[in-house]
């Protein structure tokens, strides 16, 4: 499977030779290198291990960088497992790059949301107000969770007040519009999950659209 991590730079827009606009999230991906390769023989299932972005050695743990010395490759900051197929061959320090992708290519991208801290059910759940009007004692709550005799609980998974944001979201079926070989730069039709800076993960599609008649 394609895939490769990036870090999220920002939204832009382009246009088309007749004008046309375009949205796009630009993605600075790679180049990854390959640390570990994992076959069905050795581990039960084929993957690849990439690394990606630099980090200074004291920032990395003595068993972990056993597992770069191992591999010979220098130290990285972030580690991910890519799902390959038997028929799929790799090296280790093996790189990877953007040009694995082209113009048109259908994929999916993995982030983290951007995290909203502790919000109300309204907001988070987009549930109706309350009367506004002074006499009301029920603007922005969440109304009533449980019955206040029998069973006299709240039963686990009631929506209410909490976290929200900071999850882990794919998009699906997102478009390549443009690959810059020379940047690493991915430009894709259309918004991606994070904040800008934020590590994605780009992989081929796994369900493609259909076809429209």
């Amino acid at each position: 499977m394609k895939s490769i991590l990036g870090k999220k730079i920002g939204m832009t827009q382009i246009f088309d030779d007749s004008g046309v606009v375009t949205p796009v999230t630009v993605v600075q991906a790679g180049p990854v290198v390959v640390t570990q390769v994992k076959t069905e023989e050795t581990d039960g299932y084929n993957a690849v291990q990439v690394g990606y972005g630099d980090v200074r050695e004291k920032h990395v743990t003595k068993p972990i960088k056993g597992h770069f010395r191992k591999a010979n490759v220098a130290l990285k900051k972030t580690l991910r497992e890519i799902p390959t197929t038997a028929d799929e061959h790799y090296e280790l320090g093996q790189e990877l790059d953007v040009t694995q992708f082209a113009a048109g290519d259908v994929i999916d991208v993995i982030g983290t949301s951007k995290g909203k801290g502790t919000q109300g059910a309204i907001r988070r759940w987009n549930y109706g107000r309350g009367p506004m009007g002074h006499g009301s004692k029920s603007h922005r709550v969440g109304g009533a969770r449980a019955a206040g005799t029998y069973p006299a609980r709240v039963f686990p998974g009631t929506k209410g007040s909490g976290k929200m944001g900071h999850d882990r979201v794919t998009v699906q079926n997102l478009t390549v519009v443009r690959v810059d070989a020379e940047n690493h730069m991915i430009l894709v039709k259309g918004a991606v999950p994070g904040p800008k800076g934020g590590l994605v993960t780009i992989r081929e599609a796994k369900k493609a659209p259909k076809a429209k008649k």
